[in-house]
């Protein structure tokens, strides 16, 4: 069974940190081969990426890479089949789907201008903004991704022993006072431990209407915090706070027009009425839901 993907900081490694070879950043636990640019178990989400020159169609810009996918060359490096959407090309996808960051290694054969004049240098975690497939420079398609640097201090905690950092047993402990820049933002959708936790406890399916979205790289939710965290609101970011919902039911219930009641209804704000009993398999702090009623749907 393969190893899980790990995502985000690994313990004992810095910004900037150089290595000598593939095989020290692969004992440091950055990245899980010696060989190919792309790490993780794609089933997961791609968690790490080495940038060194290996595709001429690559562009590096320091705090925006567009990456090219894997596969479809031969022995010379020429681009000679179409990529497919599959193996690390649909890990990159998902963690783009999913909103998992990805750790960048820069090699010494990369753009001189943002890369380490010899080996190795850890250059912390981006996210994947979106891909696409475009003809390569030697004509065959290649999958291209967009990565953006996130802000340091970007906050995907790596789980600790007894801390999946989704799905398991034990939920994660989570943050009681998260801030702004204490999770990985896909969209305007905050994503850490807690939400996909959360997400993979109910297989990506909506607590509010039991749809299970699937697009390319596979099955898509959002987790949702039922009182908003960070600013007046205060909300935790932990598994007390958060429902799994698709991303119509999740806007709906973030703009208050949709609202648990204390039989765990979900309800209609306007007009009151009955939409479905919630799917609840976890606990959720019932003066959450209260805060909810109150200071979102505006029910006092």
């Amino acid at each position: 069974m393969p190893t899980p993907s790990v995502f985000g900081q690994i313990t004992g490694v810095t910004v900037g940190q150089p290595f000598i070879d593939r095989k020290d950043v692969r004992r440091a636990g950055l990245h899980r081969h010696n060989q190919g640019g792309i790490s993780g178990d794609y089933d997961d989400g791609a968690d790490a990426i080495v940038v060194s020159g290996g595709y001429r169609d690559d562009q590096d810009h320091g705090t925006w890479i567009l990456y090219t996918g894997q596969g479809g060359r031969d022995e010379l490096g020429r681009q000679v089949q179409d990529q497919t959407l599959t193996r690390g090309n649909q890990g990159l996808a998902l963690s783009e789907a999913r909103g998992l960051p990805v750790r960048v290694i820069r090699g010494a054969g990369g753009d001189p201008a943002h890369s380490p004049a010899s080996g190795y240098r850890y250059d912390g975690l981006f996210s994947v903004e979106r891909h696409w497939s475009e003809p390569s420079n030697d004509g065959p398609l290649i999958f291209r991704y967009e990565l953006r640097q996130l802000e340091p201090g970007g906050a995907w905690e790596v789980a600790t022993e007894g801390q999946p950092t989704g799905g398991g047993d034990v939920p994660p402990q989570g943050n009681p006072t998260p801030g702004r820049q204490a999770s990985v933002v896909q969209r305007i959708v905050r994503n850490s431990a807690v939400t996909q936790y959360v997400k993979q406890l109910y297989d990506y399916t909506c607590q509010f209407c039991a749809v299970r979205l699937t697009v390319g790289a596979g099955a898509y939710a959002e987790g949702a915090h039922v009182r908003p965290v960070g600013g007046k609101h205060g909300g935790a970011d932990g598994t007390d706070n958060v429902l799994c919902l698709c991303p119509n039911d999740h806007v709906l219930f973030d703009k208050g027009a949709v609202f648990v009641d204390e039989e765990l209804n979900l309800r209609e704000t306007t007009s009151g009425q009955v939409r479905a009993l919630l799917n609840l398999r976890h606990a959720i702090e019932p003066a959450n839901f209260a805060y909810h009623r109150e200071f979102i749907a505006g029910l006092r």
